[in-house]
């Protein structure tokens, strides 16, 4: 008798990063950790572009995941608000990292822009081919 092959255990990390790197969940999540407790409609125009079918799945995954806490209140239409759980609470550190790290770059890419052609564009291009063969 043939025994079925055992699964390997699955990375930690690997799983995390599977959820948090599908299009528009960080975003979801930035806006919910910084803004609290937003409705449904509200959340769909802070993350532009994102369509209400897909704000939606990914609400329910990260309901799911722990991410996220839907209240909803039977009332008349139906109220539902959506918030960040103690779970996501304890990632908002590493959001507010990458917050930060993205202001920078963005003020780097800003001044890179505002510089003339040629000059340190090369050489910071250079920089990184560099580092990339290391």
């Amino acid at each position: 008798m043939r025994q079925a092959a055992k699964k390997p255990d699955s990375c930690p990390f690997g799983e995390l990063l599977e959820i948090l790197a599908r299009p528009w969940t960080m975003h979801v999540l930035w806006v919910l950790s910084t803004n609290g407790p937003t409705r449904f409609g509200a959340l769909r125009r802070q993350v532009e572009g994102i369509s209400s079918r897909v704000l939606t799945e990914r609400l329910r995954v990260l309901e799911q995941k722990g991410f996220v806490f839907r209240d909803y209140e039977p009332t008349i239409p139906p109220s539902v608000t959506y918030s960040i759980t103690k779970r996501m609470k304890d990632i908002s550190k590493v959001m507010s990292d990458l917050d930060e790290l993205a202001r920078k770059w963005q003020q780097e890419d800003t001044h890179m822009r505002a510089k003339p052609e040629g000059g340190k564009v090369r050489g910071q291009r250079a920089e990184v081919r560099e580092g990339a063969s290391a």
